[in-house]
């Protein structure tokens, strides 16, 4: 009979499969060293390529690297996580674009976040070192987009559109995934904060493009599929909230509607233009409706959310222990020197010196 606590220490004993995910599409020029880079910093850490469709030679260089390459025929990064959670099975996962312009470095750190902090997602907050590397358009779309979802669904990250996070294997085999494009990073930070998972940032260095690579975003096509992901997400997440707002707006038009009928009524005692009340009627009617229909959704959404949460909880939370050349210490993070930050960013404490030996009789 196992007696209390030793399957836990038997998990934890063993060593943990991590996977490394790198969608790509027409990255030929940078794949290699992306595949490199990461060989470096997580040895174990078997490397998949997600090859989406690209019409240069991706597959042939990441393969010849020594990635698996995995080939996702719906075009859009959506459609590739959705395939890679399906489809590789790990005990912690690593995300990273396939464009090189993520610290490698830093991934040690984020899975030793995530693994002895207990968290289910740790996200690469980006330190840009190159002011090329990050549009002014794409930052001021980044916060915009990243106070809409905090005052919507809560206040956990400074960087939600980051494509730099580490994973547990619970967050992964929850995660719906609905998204096709670049939206999909809005719908990773909304399901953790739905299930109020516990998450955590680490600073990542963000590069520019190396030479001869493209970026595939768009700051305002992008930007606006986003912005009506979030739209899409309150209705399904926070119906009550999206059909009170839409009830209140009813209502007030009506109301602005009705109040020169009114002041005509008074006056005269009579409705010259029917139609016009009519109107107003049907939009009070209407207003009632919207209230009702968020009513009923906010408790089905309750029960989805509920049913969310019995999936992620069937999943065993990850336990296990980093192989020794993967244990973060003296690496540097995001960058910065290792005599400014060590573990989890906090800053180094130098030892209290040794008080000198004196000798008998000594002062």
């Amino acid at each position: 009979m196992q007696g209390p606590g030793e399957g836990s220490n038997a998990e934890a004993a063993q060593g943990l499969r991590i996977a490394l995910l790198v969608p790509c599409h027409n990255e030929a020029a940078t794949v290699a060293a992306v595949v490199e880079a990461f060989a470096r910093s997580l040895p174990s850490a078997r490397c998949h390529v997600f090859d989406n469709r690209s019409v240069d030679a991706t597959a042939e260089i990441a393969r010849a690297s020594g990635a698996q390459v995995h080939p996702v025929a719906l075009r859009g990064k959506g459609n590739v996580i959705r395939r890679a959670f399906a489809d590789i099975e790990a005990d912690v996962y690593v995300m990273a674009d396939g464009d090189a312009t993520y610290d490698a470095a830093a991934a040690p750190e984020m899975v030793r976040r995530l693994v002895e902090d207990g968290l289910d997602m740790v996200v690469g907050a980006r330190v840009d070192q190159d002011p090329a590397a990050y549009r002014a358009g794409h930052r001021f779309g980044n916060r915009l987009l990243t106070r809409c979802v905090a005052m919507l669904f809560g206040d956990s990250f400074d960087d939600m559109l980051s494509g730099y996070r580490v994973f547990s294997r619970r967050y992964v085999k929850s995660f719906p995934a609905h998204a096709a494009g670049f939206e999909i990073e809005t719908e990773l930070a909304v399901h953790a904060l739905q299930l109020r998972m516990p998450v955590a940032e680490v600073p990542a260095a963000y590069g520019a493009r190396p030479q001869g690579s493209t970026s595939k975003l768009n700051t305002w096509r992008d930007g606006a599929r986003i912005l009506g992901t979030i739209g899409r997400l309150v209705m399904a997440e926070r119906p009550l909230l999206f059909f009170s707002a839409c009830a209140a707006a009813t209502l007030l038009l009506s109301l602005l509607l009705a109040a020169p009928l009114l002041a005509t009524y008074l006056e005269t005692g009579l409705v010259p233009r029917f139609p016009t009340a009519i109107l107003c009627a049907a939009l009070v009617q209407l207003a009632a409706m919207l209230f009702g229909c968020g009513l009923v959704l906010d408790t089905v959404t309750r029960g989805r959310i509920e049913a969310k949460r019995l999936a992620y909880l069937a999943i065993p939370a990850t336990r296990g222990h980093l192989p020794a050349a993967e244990t973060p210490l003296g690496l540097p993070v995001a960058g910065v020197p290792v005599a400014d930050v060590a573990v989890a960013g906090m800053p180094v404490v130098a030892p209290e010196p040794a008080p000198p030996a004196t000798g008998e009789g000594g002062e």
